[in-house]
């Protein structure tokens, strides 16, 4: 899933190769991408692309006054063509959703696309003049690298959750996924079970200073890169996500997992848990 320093970094793409451009023929290829119908997708033909931006995990195109907002959930992506082909995709083949043509003002017609692997279809669109109307955007937390030192204690200690659960909440702060708050937790040396509200001044300190430090060199790796190379440049800076039996780069323990129905998410216990290994309710039910 596109985390915040992804959705920055696709934010920036965007501003570099499709401002000033206008917006071409639409096509949709999944009717269940579209969450608004008035205006229709069509509106946007003809519209000059005057900017761009984002919220949380949610990416936004402003074309002249309407804003093509999406949000592309687990499996989504933004791929850019430079020279597509001019029969329009058939619906329902492959992991397109949704196509935009583009004219430049040097004449080119490139178009980005917007897929979705998988089977589980959650990618978004909608058509709005105010970005705050889409409900996902009002319900937003302010974004993780807008928020102070202070701020973000209040915010933690006005939950109950686990501190896994709360940096991950969208409603309590705005761009952090699954990836990022396993790296977040395992640079403050915090087990993911912990609870939010009952962290010491010391270790919300420790916290804070570790996703400002995670999200920061993420976007300063990520923004610049083409939109193709930016999954594997999130994957190639991990130290913990995604690596379960592999080393840890900082004690030399062995990273464990603990998974759910359909996500899981990665520690390691000398660093963040005193060496406890965490519950895992697929293992435990082996185990039995």
């Amino acid at each position: 899933m596109p985390e915040l320093p992804e959705i920055v970094a696709l934010e920036q793409f965007l501003a570099e190769h499709a401002v000033g451009a206008v917006v071409g023929r639409i096509d949709v290829a999944a009717l269940s991408v579209l969450k608004t119908f008035d205006p229709p997708v069509t509106a946007l033909s003809g519209r000059d692309v005057t900017g761009v931006g984002h919220w949380g995990k949610h990416l936004g195109l402003d074309c002249d006054g309407l804003w093509l907002i999406t949000h592309l959930s687990r499996a989504g992506w933004l791929r850019w063509i430079d020279e597509p082909g001019a029969a329009p995709p058939k619906p329902g083949k492959g992991p397109l959703a949704l196509r935009v043509h583009l004219f430049t003002p040097e004449g080119a017609t490139p178009a980005f696309d917007l897929t979705e692997a998988g089977t589980k279809k959650r990618l978004a669109v909608w058509i709005v003049a105010d970005p705050l109307s889409v409900p996902s955007i009002a319900r937003l937390g302010p974004d993780a690298m807008a928020v102070s030192e202070t701020e973000f204690a209040e915010l933690l200690h006005g939950t109950s959750q686990r501190v896994k659960n709360a940096l991950t909440d969208q409603t309590v702060l705005a761009g952090i996924g699954n990836a990022y708050s396993d790296e977040i937790l395992h640079t403050a040396k915090l087990s993911p079970f912990a609870n939010a509200s009952t962290l010491d001044a010391e270790q919300l300190a420790r916290l804070f200073s570790a996703m400002r430090a995670t999200l920061s060199d993420a976007i300063e790796r990520s923004v610049g890169e083409d939109a193709a190379r930016l999954k594997a440049e999130k994957r190639s800076g991990m130290r913990v996500h995604g690596r379960t039996g592999e080393t840890c780069p900082v004690c030399g323990d062995t990273v464990r997992e603990v998974a759910y129905a359909d996500k899981s998410f990665q520690y390691c216990p000398t660093c963040q848990t005193g060496g406890k290994i965490l519950a895992d309710r697929r293992m435990s039910r082996l185990l039995k």
